[in-house]
This record gives C-alpha cells, sequence and structure tokens, in this order.
C-alpha cells in the first residue's frame, strides 16, 4: 500500500538520522577558507569513514556495501569526465575519535578529493573540523542532528554535507503523522534519554504535537529491562507509543510491551530502521509498528532497481542506510564534473538542484541539508506492510 501526503518543506531548512549521536561541532573550525583543498589527479580519490565494526557496524556495513556498488557502476560506466573513482577505505570502529583521526588521514595523507561518512551524527561532529581545515567536502549519509552543518552562531559550513533529513525534520512528521494518519489523540513518549538524536526528535515531537501526551517515559543506551516503566504505562489511556530511539533497545522494548499485552501502534525515527529490530522483538511482537525512513523500494522505478542490484550483489536486501549512501555518492560524482580540486566539489555540491537519488529528488538548500521526501515504513509481522511518501513542497 502506498500513500502520499504532503507537509511542508520549511522543516527540512530549519536548524532548529542513529542515525545520530553526539555533539555538533561547538565553533566554525579556522583555516578552511584559506586551504587549498586536494587537486584532483588522475582518478577522483574518494575517501571512506564509516563505522564497519563497532556499536553501530549494522549501520556502516551496508553504507560501506553501497559506495562500493556505486562506484562500480560509476567506473564501469566510464567514471566521471573520463576519470575512474579510487577509493580509500578506512573503519572509524564505531569510535568518535577514531572517526576523526580517519578524516585527518584521508584529507592530509591520502589526498582524497571528497569523504563518505561518517553513520552517526556524534561521529560526524568529530570528524567535522578536520574536514573543514582541509577544505575537503564530507557527506554524510545518515547524520540526522540539526546543527552539524553550521557553527554555533549559524553559519553553514563549508564542507560538510548530509543526503538524509535532519532530526527536527522527524520529529515534525512524528506528530503530524500521529495526529493525521493515527487519529492518536493521546500518546505516551517513551525515548533515549542518553543520546541528543532520540532527545532532538522528542523535544521536537513535544513542540508539534497537537493531542495529549499522557506519559512520558524515558531510557538509556544499552537498557534491557522495561518492565518497570511498561507496568507503569499498562493501565493508562492512550492511542499510540511514540518511540525515538534505536532498533538495539526498541527491539527488547517491544517484545515485552506485547508480552504484557500492550498492543498500541507504536512509531518511531529512522533508529529503528533495521532488520534487528524484528530479531531482536521477534516478529509476532513487531506489528502496528512503524517508523521513519528515507527508503523504500516501492516508492519509485529507480529505488526498485537499486534495490534489484543491491540485493543481486549481497544477497541482502538494502536499508536505508545503503540507500543514502548509495546517493551520496551519485551526488558527489556529480559534483565532481569539471571540477578541479576538492573545494571546486564542495561548491558544486552547495549547488545541488533536483537531484534524481534512489532515495528521493532532493536540492541541497542553503545549510546544506536536502529538500527531499521521506517515507514512513508500516510493518506487520516484522515485514513491510504498507508505505507512506511524505513529499515536501
Amino acid at each position: 500500500m502506498k500513500k502520499k501526503l504532503t507537509f511542508a518543506a520549511v522543516a527540512f531548512m530549519s536548524t532548529a538520522v542513529l542515525a545520530a549521536c553526539g555533539a555538533a561541532p561547538g565553533s566554525s573550525p579556522s583555516g578552511s577558507s584559506e586551504a587549498a583543498g586536494t587537486k584532483i589527479g588522475d582518478t577522483i580519490k574518494l575517501g571512506v569513514n564509516l563505522e564497519v565494526t563497532g556499536d553501530v557496524a549494522a549501520y556502516g556495513v551496508p553504507e560501506k556495501q553501497a559506495v562500493d556498488l556505486a562506484v562500480k557502476e560509476i567506473n564501469d560506466a566510464g567514471g566521471v569526465d573520463g576519470k575512474k573513482i579510487e577509493l580509500v577505505s578506512k573503519d572509524n570502529k564505531s569510535d568518535n575519535a577514531e572517526a576523526a583521526t580517519v578524516t585527518t588521514n584521508l584529507a592530509t595523507q591520502s589526498k582524497v578529493n571528497a569523504i563518505v561518512g561518517p553513520v552517526t551524527s556524534g561521529a560526524v561532529a568529530s570528524a567535522s573540523p578536520n574536514a573543514q581545515s582541509a577544505a575537503v567536502p564530507l557527506v554524510t549519509p545518515s547524520g540526522t542532528q540539526d546543527n552539524l552543518t553550521v557553527d554555533k552562531n549559524g553559519k553553514t559550513y563549508d564542507y560538510i554535507f548530509r543526503t538524509t533529513f535532519i532530526d527536527s525534520y522527524q520529529g515534525e512528521v512524528l506528530a503530524r503523522y500521529a495526529t493525521e494518519n493515527m487519529k492518536a489523540d493521546k500518546v505516551v513518549l517513551y525515548f533515549d534519554n542518553s543520546t541528543d538524536y532520540a532527545k532532538g526528535v522528542a523535544e521536537e515531537f513535544k513542540k508539534n504535537y497537537k493531542g495529549e501526551i499522557v506519559a512520558e517515559e524515558n531510557y538509556q543506551a544499552k537498557d534491557t529491562d522495561f518492565q518497570s516503566a511498561l507496568t507503569n504505562l499498562k493501565d493508562k489511556d492512550f492511542d499510540a507509543i511514540v518511540l525515538p530511539g534505536y532498533y538495539q533497545e526498541a527491539g527488547p522494548l517491544l517484545k515485552q510491551m506485547r508480552e504484557m499485552g500492550i498492543d498500541a501502534p507504536v512509531i518511531g525515527p529512522d533508529g529503528l530502521a533495521d532488520d534487528k529490530l524484528t530479531e531482536l522483538a521477534g516478529a509476532k511482537n513487531v506489528t502496528d509498528v512503524s517508523y521513519i525512513s528515507g527508503f523504500s523500494a516501492t516508492s519509485s522505478d529507480k529505488a526498485a532497481e537499486f534495490a534489484k542490484k543491491f540485493e543481486a550483489e549481497y544477497g541482502d536486501a538494502p536499508s536505508m542506510f545503503a540507500a543514502l549512501a548509495y546517493d551520496s555518492v551519485y551526488m558527489i560524482a556529480e559534483a565532481s564534473e569539471d571540477a578541479k580540486t576538492s573545494k571546486d566539489i564542495a561548491k558544486n555540491l552547495a549547488n545541488i538542484k533536483d537531484f534524481e537519488g534512489v532515495t528521493g529528488t532532493m536540492t541541497i538548500d542553503d545549510k546544506h541539508n536536502p529538500v527531499k521526501s521521506v517515507t514512513i515504513i508500516g510493518l506487520t509481522e516484522g515485514k513491510e506492510s504498507s508505505a507512506t511518501v511524505v513529499e515536501a513542497e
């Protein structure tokens, strides 16, 4: 089932995706405008700074696979301006400090012309100053925290971009979807209070939701026992549970919730967008569960073709994270046309308009965020049963 809704694009452009965790850079890194950047030689050198091992490898591995697939396709088609893309890949091990070190290594030693990654907002925040100072554009496929692309004064960083939507937009979509589609007049807000990502989504939900929040509960990353809070909620009157957080905790929480007889619909942000949610919760417990996603294979012919290629190459259907990484490479490739240096690529990225990706058609705004559609995926027994496209105006 596919439906279409329309929401204002202003939320995309506001500075008010695990994709996210950690804090954004506290100040504008110095030296970025004066740095020479890196020259494009016989190849276009693309750095990869992803979480291939560690706590968020479930996101980083499919992103790396999608990067490899996109580069292979581009090179097989003749490259960019006749130049092949040369990959320089490094694993930041899901460690923010390592993500910063990897960025420096890629930019100053390997002399890459652009970087894809990191996955999470905390890692992007750590990596950004080094990309800025080297004048090498960094495109995060999935870092959603609002202020990743701007400094504390709201000035846009020259070299930091993203292909995913921002946290505040997710909070707004959840609020509108709960009201307009779920017809939920009363909700429980149950969120991860240990990450800026989940707290940001929850805060924006509270700002935009017009109904009543009958209870507000929170948990911490790596929690496994939710019985006490669920016992408090069991006898309350509510229409849905809003669950900002990640699949690692949401899976066990869903399992315990359903086993206690709480069968209310559940909706969450893109942090729930992983097959392991169902593995952790058990398929029978993942019914009437929805989450925001930047990708659905049913949303367009282009998306369906990508899904077919990805599954043929890796044996699994692509996740939202894979799709976002795939689009990131193609955006960089488009921005590399006629470019002589990494600084040229950054300027071209800032001017991208109506780019047709597998995650939707996007235009980069003045904060280096994409104005694009999102999809809300509905699950029945752990399988996708609906896809609601939310278009930007």
